[in-house]
């Protein structure tokens, strides 16, 4: 009958979690996945086998940490699917998923690349391509986007959204509104 009982972290356990999570979301938004896991657990103000218990592995991290980005994506997508004008639900995608990855410079990392063991994420961001393709086609048809933008190109868009330095969050926000705009004007017809 245990076995079968939903395993309840105690209340010191779930507030270690949450601080790992916190503090890897912030050192992933500000300098990207390439922070040792020692670093995050520093700055979590737990040590290392606290961290490497609740997360054997940074794969692990990165997708517990960027679970909320990855329901924001798809809310995006969703939205830009559900506009009846391509192009318009085509340009919104564009643009707020630039905004989203320029907020946070450790999800674009994480979007753009698979880790091999991260199942999850990784069924995650093929389900989100999947809809930005079906945006592509869509916008295509109707006459709004280059017959020979791929899904591939978009990636590229948001790695080098990804790419842009700025001295303040604000200032990368605001060249990356000016990148999607550029961008977009590149894969209009």
């Amino acid at each position: 009958m245990a076995d079968h009982l939903p395993h309840l972290l105690r209340s010191d356990a779930r507030d270690n979690r949450e601080r790992i999570l916190d503090a890897a979301r912030l050192v992933f938004a500000a300098e990207g996945l390439d922070v040792p896991m020692r670093e995050i657990a520093r700055r979590a103000g737990v040590g290392p086998a606290t961290l490497y218990r609740r997360f054997p592995t940074k794969e692990l991290l990165v997708t517990a940490a960027f679970a909320d980005q990855m329901r924001a994506c798809y809310a995006i997508v969703d939205e830009g699917l559900a506009d009846p004008d391509p192009w318009r639900g085509f340009a919104l995608v564009v643009e707020r998923l630039c905004e989203l990855h320029a907020r946070d410079r450790g999800f674009t990392t994480a979007f753009v690349s698979a880790f091999p063991h991260a199942i999850d994420f990784a069924a995650e961001r093929e389900r989100a391509l999947r809809s930005i393709a079906e945006l592509i086609r869509r916008a295509q048809e109707a006459g709004h986007v280059r017959p020979d933008v791929v899904l591939d190109d978009l990636v590229l868009v948001l790695m080098a959204n990804g790419g842009i330095q700025a001295p303040t969050p604000a200032a990368r926000l605001a060249a990356s509104r000016r990148f999607a705009a550029l961008a977009l004007r590149g894969l209009r017809t």
